[in-house]
């Protein structure tokens, strides 16, 4: 009979792993802390709760880095993929769901399995020695003591970067006859329509007013061991952006191209701010882009000085929590386990990958490694022309080589086309300009696609 991985976090990593150890054939204890252990960051008890936004980003597998690790995951077994069509909301080219109808419908699936047992409760320090296959898929809110165990035992420093939570606004006190219904580029994305998200536009005027509000709102104070952390560039709040120039907001979150005023088509707008379905009744819609370490008070202040959101109630408002993550590059082995303890496997965010359905995969592969293990078979990684074996590659220190060796930084990071070798046996010639960029994006995902369902069909085991 074979001995239960042990897989510690339920967020979307430990959900993935845990999903593919029991549909391997394997048992699994699930830890959770919560609810016997809160965190700042999670409001319930659920399994893969969304914590930040509602979206996993672009779903076009065609095209987009993000949509093709949909696709691959798809073709995987993912559970967060299945459940998240389900609970699909409209929102453009993304995919975007009801947060909490999907992780009670996670909860509900894994909670049913027969091979996976739930076990609530912290799981301070090291695990005990007698679990000999563990994945910790704790994430950015791993807790104190395991933190400083895994510390110890590696030798190295934590890292850490913040995270920042963009706030949630009532539909129903949003003003329509400012804003208005449309996707940037009336593009029709999975569920959507082309009107997919609330649209609140600026005159200069206004947005330097907002800016200048933004810059001299104030801010959440830092404890002093926070002081020096950085950001993610990927989730930067935005008067931290503010703050690098007045345009930077303008040509990022808040940028105006591809979207036409309903109320006054002749009149282009300056500057636009999004908001996205967030739950499926449409009742609630999040701030796109607007994560914020601005106090509540002020948050409430400055962001009804946005037209359309002038009597604007707050589901949620926006948030900081610190995220920790490994020196993954150093202390993992290929397989993403411990080189100081092999028996511990990590998975998720806080291993170096950055995104809901980056920590979502690597959980996928850290449990088919894990499941391969207790069954006595080999693992073949898949291959780095894939976009998970482009992440594994990012977080075993594939990318971290140049002429002179070993680079000394690691950074969180999103699936991108710039951790996959470069396509070759594509060609270009006679191309325009913007066709040549569609069909170098073109090579990466149909090679990535072809690749990846053949390691599934023959290059799992070796």
């Amino acid at each position: 009979m074979l001995t239960p991985v042990h897989v510690i976090g339920g967020g979307m990593a430990g959900s993935e792993a845990a999903w593919a150890i029991a549909n391997a054939g394997v048992p699994v204890v699930l830890h959770e802390m919560r609810p016997m252990v809160k965190t700042d960051a999670h409001k319930s008890d659920g399994l893969a709760e969304l914590v930040c936004s509602n979206s996993f980003r672009s779903d076009d597998k065609d095209q987009n880095a993000v949509g093709l690790l949909h696709e691959e995951m798809r073709l995987a077994g993912s559970l967060v993929m299945a459940v998240a069509a389900r609970h699909q909301v409209p929102a453009g080219g993304a995919l975007a769901v009801d947060r909490d109808g999907f992780s009670e419908e996670v909860t509900r699936l894994i909670s049913a399995h027969p091979l996976i047992t739930i076990d609530r409760g912290e799981v301070a320090g090291l695990p005990p020695a007698d679990w000999d296959k563990v994945i910790i898929a704790t994430g950015p809110l791993t807790s104190s003591a395991l933190a400083e165990a895994v510390r110890k035992l590696t030798g190295e420093e934590d890292l850490a970067f913040f995270d920042a939570i963009a706030p949630i606004v009532h539909r129903e006190s949003i003003n329509m006859e400012v804003a208005w219904f449309q996707s940037r580029y009336d593009k029709v994305g999975p569920g959507g329509t082309g009107k997919d998200y609330i649209n609140c536009p600026m005159d200069k005027a206004q947005y330097d007013a907002f800016i200048r509000a933004l810059n001299e709102g104030e801010k959440g104070d830092f404890k002093e061991w926070e002081k020096s952390t950085p950001y993610f560039d990927g989730c930067l709040p935005i008067e931290v952006m503010a703050e690098r120039g007045p345009e930077t907001l303008r040509h990022g979150p808040m940028k105006p191209m591809g979207l036409t005023n309903a109320h006054n088509p002749t009149v282009k707008a300056y500057a636009v701010v999004q908001l996205r379905q967030d739950n499926a009744l449409g009742t609630l819609y999040n701030m796109v882009g607007f994560q914020t370490k601005l106090k509540y008070a002020e948050q409430v202040r400055v962001f009804r000085t946005i037209p359309g959101l002038e009597n604007a109630e707050f589901a949620r408002l926006g948030g900081l929590h610190r995220n920790t993550f490994l020196n993954s590059p150093k202390v993992l082995d290929g397989l993403m386990r411990l080189k100081a303890d092999p028996r511990l496997r990590f998975a998720g965010q806080i291993t170096g990958v950055e995104g809901y359905v980056e920590s979502a995969a690597m959980g996928i592969m850290a449990g088919r490694m894990a499941a391969a293990e207790s069954k006595g078979e080999a693992f073949t990684v898949p291959p780095p022309t894939t976009a998970h074996g482009a992440l594994i590659a990012h977080i075993t220190g594939g990318h971290l080589v140049t002429t002179d060796g070993p680079r000394s930084s690691f950074q969180p990071m999103n699936v991108n086309f710039g951790l996959f070798p470069p396509p070759t046996d594509y060609s270009t010639k006679g191309l325009k300009h913007s066709e040549k960029g569609v069909a170098r994006k073109r090579a990466y995902t149909s090679r990535a696609l072809k690749d990846f369902s053949d390691w599934l069909a023959n290059g799992r085991t070796s």
